[in-house]
C-alpha cells in the first residue's frame, strides 16, 4: 500500500496571517485541500493521513467526506519529525506493513504533480526512501565563521529538497523506535534522518512549480496561478 502522510500542524509564523498558512482560503477553499487533490488524483495513494491539530478537524472534514480512500489524523509532535513519528505509529496501529510505502507531504506545496509523486514513490521502492528534489542554479558559498567564504561547493553535487519524500514503513518506524526524543528532535528533514540513520535515500525528481508557500509574496503567486485557471 502507498499511504499519503500531509503534515498540516505548522503555524505559518513568516506569512503573516492569523491562521495557519495552510488554512488560508484561496478560490474559496484551503491551500492544503489542494494538496489533498492532488495526492488523490494521481491515482497512486490507497490512504491518506493528515497530521493537524484536533481543532481544525471540523474545517478539513468537508473537503475530504467525500474521498473514496480511509482518511486518518494523527496528532502533530513538538517538531516536524515528531510529527511524522505520530504518524508512523498510526499507520502501524491500522495494519500498516513494512513494505507499504508512506509518502510525506507538506501541506504548503499545493502544486505538486502526479508525476513528482509517481517518480518519489517508485525511488522509494527501488531503495529505502526517496525525495522530491530540484537542482541548485546559484553558486553556494559555506562559512564556517559567518563572515568570510571558506568552501565552494561544486554546483553540480547540489540538490534542493522538496516533497514528497517516501520511506518504507518498516525501516523508517524501526530507525525512529532506536532513537531518543533529543535526536529525533535535532533534524529538519525526515529525509535528513533516514541518512543519518543508515538508510538508502534517492534523490527523485522535483518541479520548480512544486514551491513552497512560506511568505505573502508565495502566497500571492498561488492565488496567481489559481485564478488564471491553471489549476
Amino acid at each position: 500500500m502507498n499511504i499519503a502522510v500531509i503534515l498540516s500542524g505548522g503555524i505559518g509564523s513568516r506569512m503573516g496571517s492569523n491562521i495557519p498558512k495552510q488554512y488560508i482560503m484561496v478560490a474559496g477553499r484551503p491551500i492544503i485541500s489542494y494538496c489533498i487533490d492532488k495526492f488523490v488524483q494521481s491515482n497512486e495513494i490507497d490512504a491518506l493521513v493528515i497530521a493537524l491539530d484536533k481543532q481544525w478537524i471540523d474545517f478539513i472534514q468537508p473537503h475530504v467526506a467525500m474521498l473514496q480512500l480511509p482518511v486518518y489524523y494523527a496528532e502533530p509532535g513538538e517538531t516536524r519529525q515528531h510529527t511524522i513519528y505520530n504518524a508512523l505509529k498510526l499507520i502501524r496501529s491500522h495494519g500498516g506493513v513494512d513494505d507499504d510505502v508512506v509518502i510525506i507531504h507538506d501541506s504548503v506545496r499545493p502544486l505538486v504533480s502526479s508525476q513528482v509523486i509517481h517518480d518519489c514513490i517508485c525511488g522509494c521502492i527501488a531503495n529505502d526512501a526517496a525525495i522530491a528534489t530540484i537542482s541548485v542554479k546559484d553558486t553556494i558559498y559555506m562559512s564556517t565563521e559567518g563572515n568570510c567564504i571558506t568552501d565552494v561547493p561544486k554546483r553540480s553535487t547540489l540538490h534542493a529538497g522538496q516533497t514528497p519524500e517516501a520511506f518504507k514503513l518498516g525501516k523508517y518506524l524501526k530507525i525512529h523506535e532506536e532513537r531518543s526524543y533529543e535526536e529525533i528532535a535535532a533534524v529538519t528533514g525526515g529525509a535528513e534522518f533516514a541518512f543519518r540513520c543508515g538508510m538508502k535515500v534517492f534523490l527523485s525528481k522535483g518541479e520548480e512549480i512544486n514551491f513552497k508557500l512560506t511568505t505573502p509574496e508565495d502566497l500571492e503567486r498561488f492565488e496567481q496561478i489559481v485564478n488564471s485557471n491553471r489549476l
